[in-house]
């Protein structure tokens, strides 16, 4: 099984975490320093909704929430602060820098892409279509889990086909309930009655990435 792993992905372009610079004011946080609970990630946060209910709902994991624009983040960053989650960590950077910079290998626990820019005219740009996705994986725990979802058929359809020919994922999709509320986006796009997908991806045990033992100086502690 490692073998197929290993001839699928690491045939693409290798990410170059070595070449990015730390976000400006950046500081690790406590939770990762000295977690205390499952790490949980969730990349495009928005203006925090589904982090919000996530934490509430979770009191035995901590999630770091990461937003990169600044108007959504500062909404999302009130709203946390009357809730003052004690497991909740919201961050306003760039998604790839951060983690690259703030995050251990094998560390993380499940990580939510919910409703990220489907790129339509620039592919290559799509989470699963990146060569970032394999460090992402690194990042991840086995067994850890990545739950991406969207309203866009055809980005499903990518993602699904990426994660079984190139990440060799064992992967399930579904159809998301017309009752659910996660996100800002996903309240929107049900109301119009649009069909939004969700893929659950899976990191098998023993799986190989070229970033198992990659780690800036600060996180080999």
């Amino acid at each position: 099984m490692t073998d197929n792993l290993e001839l699928s992905h690491q045939k693409e372009r290798a990410f170059q975490p070595q070449r990015l610079s730390a976000p400006r004011d950046f500081a690790m946080p406590a939770a990762v320093l000295k977690p205390e609970s499952a790490l949980v990630l969730e990349i495009g946060a928005g203006k925090g909704k589904h982090a919000l209910s996530f934490t509430m709902q979770n009191p035995d994991k901590h999630l770091i929430a990461i937003e990169r624009t600044r108007n959504k983040f500062d909404a999302f960053e009130k709203m946390a602060a009357q809730q003052n989650s004690v497991n909740l960590t919201t961050i306003h950077a760039d998604a790839i820098a951060w983690i690259v910079h703030a995050i251990a290998p094998n560390s993380i626990d499940s990580i939510y892409i919910l409703y990220p820019n489907p790129e339509q005219h620039n592919p290559n740009q799509q989470w699963l279509n990146m060569p970032f996705f394999e460090f992402l994986l690194s990042r991840l725990q086995a067994g850890g889990e990545i739950i991406l979802a969207t309203n866009i058929e055809t980005y499903m359809d990518n993602a699904e086909q990426q994660a079984n020919e190139i990440w060799r994922l064992p992967n399930t999709r579904s159809q998301v309930a017309s009752s659910s509320h996660r996100t800002h986006f996903e309240v929107k796009y049900l109301a119009r009655q649009e069909t939004c997908w969700q893929l659950s991806m899976t990191k098998p045990e023993g799986y190989q990435t070229r970033f198992d033992k990659w780690a800036i100086a600060s996180l080999t502690i």
